[in-house]
């Protein structure tokens, strides 16, 4: 079974693989699939993810982390890697 998470950490692919980087390019993920199994779904979740984020930082420019990195919990699931939590400071 392909694990989607594995290959989207792939250092041969991205460099610092395990650093969220939004501005990542090129960012040639495998979240939304590709070629014939591309995700009919992925431009709306871009867009909507778009503005969801504006939207957050503009109302809260001073965003941040509320622990350090180092303290943030990664939970291994079958099939994707998540925090137990990711506290922050909205201000």
């Amino acid at each position: 079974m392909p694990l989607l998470g594995a290959a989207n950490h792939d250092p041969a692919v991205f460099e610092n693989p395990e650093v969220f980087d939004i501005t990542r390019f090129p960012n040639k993920h495998l979240g939304f699939g590709s070629g014939i199994h591309s995700c009919l779904g992925a431009p709306l979740a871009r867009m909507e993810t778009k503005i969801a984020i504006t939207n957050l930082l503009a109302r809260n420019p001073n965003l941040r982390l509320a622990v350090e990195p180092s303290e943030l919990e990664l939970v291994n699931a079958p099939m994707w890697h998540r925090y137990q939590s990711l506290p922050v400071v909205l201000g």
